[in-house]
Parts: C-alpha cells; sequence; structure tokens
C-alpha cells in the first residue's frame, strides 16, 4: 500500500454532471482546471450522492449513512437550525484525526449547530420565530456548540448554511469572525437578514479559497484532510465581477467558471507546497444543477448546454439529473492518468475509502452505507458484492433503488420540483417507475408493468437495506427519526415496522 496520501475534498454547490468539459463536449463554457483533473487522474462516470438535496448528501459524505436514518425524513435544514450529526457518530474527519491528520472544514457547513441564545429567548423559547429576518433570539457574542469542531475537525472557516439562508456571517471554529451589525436585502441574498459588514454575496467563494489557500500553506509533514465545501453555483448567482460576462453564455456559465478557477488556485497551492504527488484531490458536487437559477431552460434552448448531461432531472428529482455528479480524482502517486471508473459509487463511500487507506477498521455503527472505492485508485475492480444496490432520495423523501442495471423509483413523479408527485398522480402515472440504465439512462421508458418480479425483488432489497440500519455487511443498528409508516409517508408501501427498528428521538 502506498503511503496515506493527503486528502482534500473540494465539494460544489448544485453543480451538475453536465457542467464540466470533460464529461459533456456540449459544455457550452470551458473548466480547464477541472479536465486537469480528469486527464491528469480519474473520473467516475456513475457517481451519485445520496440526495438530491443539499443536508442530506452532506450528512453522509460525512458519515457514511444514508441521511433518512435520521430524523431528517425529506428537505434540508436552514442557517439556524441544530445539529444533525449525532453525537459521537465516526466521521470522516474524527477517524482520519485517529491516523494522524490534521483536518479542517472551510466553507458552507449546512449541517447544523447550535447557536447561543439570549437571556430573553432562554426564558421564553417562543419569544421569536426561528426564520427569515427574525433572529433577534440569537445572542452572537456566544460561542456555537455543537458544530465542525465537535464533529471531528481542528478547523473551521465558512457559514452556516446556504448563501440564501441567514444569518450572513463567518464562523471560525465556534465563534462569529464579526457581529452582524448590517443587513442583507433580498436582491442580493434572496433571503433578507442580518449581515456581517464586507460579507457579500459576490466575494465568499473567493474568499473561503484565500482561507484554504492560507490553511494548505500551513501543513508541514503531518498528513491532513481538508473539506472544502464551496458555496457555489448555488443561488445566488453571484460571480465575482471579474467573471461577470466571461463565458458569454449566462452568469450561471460564469458561476461555473469561477468554480473552476477556485479548483485551480487549490491545485497550485499544492504545487508549490510540493504537496502535488502526496495528495488525493476530489472534486464532486452535493447534487445536480438546480433548474430555475441557472435557467436550465435557456441554457439548453439557446445553447445546446445540458447541465445534467443525458440524464433525466435536476436537483431536487429522483431521476439520476437529481444525483448523479461529476466525480474526479488525482493523486500522482497512485492513480493513472485519464483512467476512469464505470462502477457505481457513492459521496458515502469516502469514510470506508478513508478507513482503508490509513489501515483503520471502522466500528459496525460507523459507515453503514459505505463501501471503499479505494481498489479503483489502484487499477483494480472494487468489490460491489459488499453493497450491490445504491439508495436514491429525493427533496421530498422518496426513495429509488439501484441494482445492476435497474432502477426502480418508489413514486409516480420526480419525487421533487421537476414532476411533482401530486401531478404525477393526477396524470394518472404508474405508482411506480422501473427504468434499464444500460438501455435508458435518460429514464424515458417506464418497464414497471412488464417487469413485475423486477419490481417486486427491487421493493424487497429496498424494504431489507431500511430495516436493517444498514445496507453493507454486519450486525443490524437502529435508525433514527419517527417510528411507524404513520409518520414516515414515504415508506408507507411498508406494511409495518417494527419498534425495535427505530429509536424515537
Amino acid at each position: 500500500m502506498t503511503t496515506p496520501p493527503n486528502i482534500i475534498m473540494i465539494l460544489a454547490d448544485d453543480m451538475g454532471y453536465g457542467d464540466v468539459r470533460h464529461l459533456n463536449p456540449d459544455c457550452a463554457f470551458p473548466t480547464p482546471h477541472l479536465d486537469s483533473l480528469a486527464r491528469d487522474g480519474m473520473h467516475c462516470t456513475d457517481a451519485h450522492s445520496s440526495s438530491a438535496v443539499c443536508t442530506p448528501s452532506r450528512y453522509s459524505i460525512l458519515t457514511g449513512r444514508y441521511c433518512w436514518r435520521t430524523w431528517l425524513k425529506s428537505r434540508v435544514l436552514s442557517g439556524i437550525d441544530g445539529p444533525l450529526i449525532e453525537p459521537d457518530r465516526v466521521t470522516v474527519a474524527s477517524l482520519l484525526s485517529q491516523a494522524g491528520y490534521r483536518t479542517a472544514c472551510i466553507g458552507k457547513w449546512h449541517l447544523g449547530w447550535n447557536w447561543g441564545t439570549t437571556s430573553a429567548h432562554q426564558q421564553d423559547p417562543g419569544l421569536s420565530p426561528r426564520y427569515g429576518e427574525h433572529l433577534d433570539w440569537i445572542d452572537f457574542h456566544q460561542p456555537i456548540s455543537n458544530g465542525p469542531t465537535t464533529c471531528g475537525f481542528d478547523h473551521f472557516y465558512g457559514i452556516s448554511g446556504s448563501l440564501d439562508m441567514p444569518p450572513y456571517v463567518y464562523v471560525e471554529d465556534d465563534r462569529v469572525e464579526a457581529l452582524p451589525s448590517a443587513w442583507a436585502g433580498p436582491g442580493e441574498f434572496v433571503r433578507p437578514g442580518p449581515r456581517q459588514p464586507g460579507l457579500h454575496a459576490h466575494n465568499v467563494l473567493g474568499h473561503l479559497t484565500d482561507r484554504a489557500v492560507q490553511w494548505i500553506g500551513q501543513q508541514d509533514d503531518q498528513p491532513f484532510f481538508l473539506y472544502f465545501p464551496l458555496t457555489a453555483p448555488h443561488g445566488p448567482i453571484a460571480p465575482a465581477p471579474q467573471f461577470m460576462g466571461l463565458s458569454d453564455v449566462s452568469p450561471y456559465a460564469d458561476f461555473c467558471m469561477e468554480v473552476d478557477h477556485r479548483v485551480g488556485q487549490i491545485l497550485e497551492t499544492l504545487r508549490r507546497c510540493g504537496q502535488e504527488d502526496n495528495t488525493l484531490v476530489i472534486f464532486t458536487s452535493d447534487n445536480g444543477a438546480s433548474a430555475k437559477p441557472a435557467e436550465c431552460a435557456i441554457l439548453e434552448a439557446h445553447y445546446g448546454h445540458h447541465c445534467s448531461q443525458r440524464y433525466r432531472g435536476y436537483k431536487s428529482d429522483i431521476w439520476d439529473g437529481g444525483h448523479r455528479l461529476p466525480f474526479l480524482m488525482r493523486w500522482p502517486s497512485a492513480i493513472s492518468a485519464g483512467s476512469r471508473c464505470d462502477t457505481p459509487i457513492g459521496l458515502f463511500d469516502l469514510i470506508a475509502t478513508c478507513a482503508e487507506l490509513t489501515g483503520q477498521q471502522l466500528p459496525d455503527d460507523a459507515g453503514e452505507d459505505s463501501n471503499s472505492f479505494a481498489p479503483a485508485l489502484f487499477g483494480r475492480p472494487i468489490d460491489t458484492s459488499r453493497r450491490p444496490e445504491l439508495i436514491h432520495h429525493s427533496i421530498d423523501g422518496r426513495f429509488a433503488i439501484r441494482q445492476g442495471r435497474w432502477k426502480l423509483c418508489r413514486c409516480p413523479g420526480s419525487g421533487g420540483w421537476t414532476l411533482p408527485d401530486a401531478q404525477a398522480r393526477q396524470e394518472r402515472l404508474p405508482p411506480v417507475q422501473l427504468y434499464d440504465m444500460d438501455d435508458d439512462p435518460g429514464e424515458q421508458r417506464n418497464h414497471q408493468d412488464q417487469q413485475p418480479a423486477v419490481v417486486a425483488e427491487l421493493t424487497a432489497a429496498l424494504h431489507r437495506i431500511i430495516m436493517r440500519g444498514r445496507s453493507t455487511p454486519g450486525p443490524i443498528v437502529c435508525n433514527h427519526g419517527q417510528p411507524g409508516s404513520d409518520r414516515w409517508p414515504q415508506v408507507d408501501w411498508i406494511s409495518e415496522i417494527p419498534e425495535p427498528f427505530i429509536i424515537d428521538d
């Protein structure tokens, strides 16, 4: 085994599979740095997030566990919600810390933490609504708690949620960098709220990159792990001034070009610091492109640019456009230049991969849905027998299961914004969808009525994976959340959920 590498995971926010030119010949704008990652390393053609939206994907990345095993069965957190990662749960960061790594998260957290509260709110918790501009219950003088530094990270610098979620402040480790004495209007940030002076939508991505570059430059002989979740190209679509109009296509295209540039800054920093050869760099996204902010319809009609490439759907959807992602890796000491992996993998496979690279064994109650893709880095096949299926999830909490060529969607529509299930039912579409992903990767021909045995087999597999609390070998573990299908309507096709199967938080 090669000496364990430094690891950098760069996570774009709402960037589609087709928004990288190396993966999409019809990409309407250049992405030279991302292309170089693929050219000098490996690109994966069948990589997926666990969900078609943000928070659940990020939970799965760090824990190796499907997020619907928590109390969050659908949707996402806001910028003011409490922590989603359970106390004492093993994360990628805590695992690598045990292996002697220095660890940092710089960027967008969006997994919740506890803000300090005012004395008035402590006396009357219902004093102020917990959303929008009504954030006077937060005491910004107090430290946050149960955030990144309690999840295994030595250092954190970034924001609490998406760049359209107040409060708009930078937090370093557990303290607000500056009090939010300014105000963010809806024109700039979508949602109004308190803002740190100097923090503007167009300068956040560059500022976070500068902090990441600075942190990399401070590392010495100790191995390091940097989790770098970007704020772009998620809305508000706000590229830095030097990128505005650069693509001659659209602001979203400009923003994707800025993402590419920021990735280039990280790669150049590694080269300059002499860390290039022994660093595994991973670039991916948390879910597919968001159709409305990205103006996907205009890009398709006028520029022939499909953010989801040939795949159906976008962010929020159960179809592959919602969760199939660009996934590029470079590690010059191990990965052969120009290599490719066609085996289905998930972002939730990171923790098992890091365990294998560092010679560690995951506990039985950690990384329950994670399967190592480390063999692919060395040109060997991934052992898919440990986890033959991938589970996909939509913003509405609808399920899909993929096994081999078949993908079963347990809903009549997209499970998201493209074709809401209520509309699909009005159109009298079948209650389930079955697609042959080998012959029909665009998910256009539903085979559910012609392949009842496959529908039954995949439904049974999904049932088993939900009930066992894991999709990998090991003892049965508990899920967390609502006990009973009456409070988990997305699994109403399961006739009975036994009480021991779920811990009711």
